[in-house]
């Protein structure tokens, strides 16, 4: 039994769909962040910054994102390359690339704040960023053709996908603006998954238009 802690089109919005994925049980808990849930002593014994995901687990609670993808994955089989398989490496490579060099600068585009108090600087550097780390991470699929970045469901296309409905929701000409036309190996897999009843399941949840990845707001 797993009881994952969220917020709507929030970084959990993952986890939502990877849960789906597995014949696990599980619960969701929508957070009071209105009533100081982040910060309570019960959320910062599953989360010690206080952020959203958290997963309580058998195993205890996991936190971070890729954290609690990677542990989903190597409990339920079919979502990510198995311990021992041969593409194991390059799958865990590309995992942490896209938690370190994607999602932290579309954190930064979103809450610049947290960075500096020159958020217009921050805000157009990280948004490079994302657009170069993207590029290079497209450039891969296209070179490698990986069955874990695939039209098959998983954890590093529904990874990858969360982040790119989030910047598709910027205005044209906001610098981090990105959708799956400008992706020319990653955006046809999004297209691809956009109505697969996992993903259809949680933007129905949270309120969110059935073109998930392709006009998401």
């Amino acid at each position: 039994m797993y009881t994952l802690h969220y917020w709507p089109d929030s970084a959990s919005q993952v986890l939502r769909m990877v849960l789906r994925l597995t014949d696990a049980t599980f619960r969701e808990v929508q957070i009071d962040r209105a009533g100081g849930a982040l910060d309570s002593a019960a959320y910062r014994a599953l989360q010690p910054l206080g952020k959203i995901p958290a997963l309580e687990t058998p195993d205890g609670p996991v936190f971070e994102t890729a954290a609690i993808l990677l542990y989903l994955a190597d409990r339920h089989p079919g979502l990510a390359p198995a311990p021992d398989a041969k593409d194991r490496g390059a799958f865990l490579s590309w995992l942490a690339f896209s938690a370190f060099n994607l999602h932290a600068p579309v954190l930064q585009v979103f809450y610049p704040e947290r960075t500096a108090s020159d958020t217009s600087e921050v805000t157009a550097n990280a948004a490079a960023q994302i657009k170069a780390n993207f590029a290079v991470l497209d450039a891969m699929i296209g070179r490698t053709r990986p069955d874990w970045l695939s039209t098959r469901p998983g954890v590093m296309n529904l990874y990858l996908g969360m982040m790119v409905h989030w910047l598709g929701g910027f205005a044209e000409g906001h610098p981090a603006r990105l959708t799956p036309a400008d992706l020319p190996n990653l955006g046809p897999i999004l297209v691809a998954l956009e109505s697969h009843p996992a993903v259809a399941e949680v933007a129905a949840a949270e309120g969110l238009k059935p073109t998930f990845f392709t006009d998401p707001y």
